[in-house]
């Protein structure tokens, strides 16, 4: 099923989960077994992260540099191919702006098409660390709201050149929102500004960046719905596993820490996971009796601490 439908016809509470393709250079393996971890707990669907290509540069024995191209962590699409026909969990699929054309876009969506998914994220994304020459007959995505008007275009039909034998698409687009604002922008209101052009654009659903405070959650969905815009917004929380994280989260992702979980890890930091765990199922508690659609979880490829506390909420 779409995400959206998922939503529109849930009568128990719903968990999402947002995982990360393995190295470059690493098995698929490691994926399969992160979801027979999550498959006992019914996820309503799984996320899985894209990354834009990178460049290294090799001395050669000769003296001349050398530049070559690669994905650290390669795979997105086959990992939701696999997912999906061999566990029957219906996946998402980040899509990106920075780094690829509309030409590798259609190619993608082709893809996803032919493998039977129909949810994607689309995303801006982090540029790749090099510069990617595009020529005058290839055309780019730079804004997320443009990625959006793409993904339904195809939906309706619309190609960049025609396809023999395809006639529309039938994705469900999900986007990004920021409870606590994109970094970029100068101030919260703007921001949602921007979300409501992705909406505008057709997106289906919101789903928010991590955050550890449910004030900062709802007080964003308030302000949402007064800017116009009435898509479902799914909360995005992470489980706190260690006290490193106190400065890793913050300077990675761009969020505040609230004082009390913050002076309770510095005060017994020995015993952070069990802290983190507490704080995230009591966020989870909050945020299904304040009425969020879906809880997201992101991973980030651990397993057994959500496990658990999704557990508590499906007795």
């Amino acid at each position: 099923m779409k995400v959206i439908e998922h939503l529109n016809r849930a009568k128990n509470p719903l968990f999402s989960f947002e995982i990360v393709p393995p190295p470059r250079g690493r098995s698929v393996q490691e994926i399969i077994d992160i979801v027979e971890a999550l498959n006992p707990i019914n996820p309503a669907w799984i996320d899985v992260t894209a990354h834009s290509s990178s460049a290294y540069y090799n001395e050669k024995e000769d003296g001349t540099i050398e530049r070559k191209i690669y994905k650290k962590r390669p795979g997105t699409i086959g990992i939701c191919g696999i997912i999906q026909n061999r566990f029957r969990i219906d996946t998402v699929v980040h899509l990106l702006c920075l780094g690829f054309s509309k030409e590798e876009t259609e190619d993608a969506l082709l893809e996803l098409n032919f493998l039977g998914i129909h949810n994607v994220l689309a995303l801006r994304g982090d540029g790749p660390n090099y510069k990617k020459e595009i020529s005058k007959d290839r055309r780019m995505n730079y804004y997320a709201s443009d990625l959006v008007e793409q993904i339904k275009g195809l939906n309706n039909g619309i190609f960049l050149d025609p396809l023999e034998g395809c006639s529309k698409f039938d994705f469900c687009v999900g986007v990004a929102g920021y409870p606590e604002k994109h970094f970029e922008a100068p101030n919260l209101k703007l921001d949602i500004l921007n979300l409501k052009k992705k909406v505008d654009a057709g997106a289906d659903y919101v789903v928010t960046q991590m955050f550890f405070n449910n004030q900062h959650y709802f007080d964003f969905v308030n302000a949402a719905r007064e800017a116009g815009i009435t898509v479902p917004i799914i909360p995005g929380i992470k489980v706190l596993k260690n006290a490193t994280q106190l400065n890793s989260i913050p300077k990675n992702f761009y969020i505040d820490f609230p004082d009390e979980l913050v002076e309770a890890v510095t005060n017994d930091p020995k015993n952070v996971g069990a802290i983190g765990k507490e704080w995230a199922a009591n966020q989870v508690r909050g945020l299904l009796e304040g009425g969020a659609p879906c809880v997201h979880f992101y991973i980030m490829n651990d397993t057994s601490t959500i496990v658990d506390i999704v557990k508590t909420f499906q007795k």
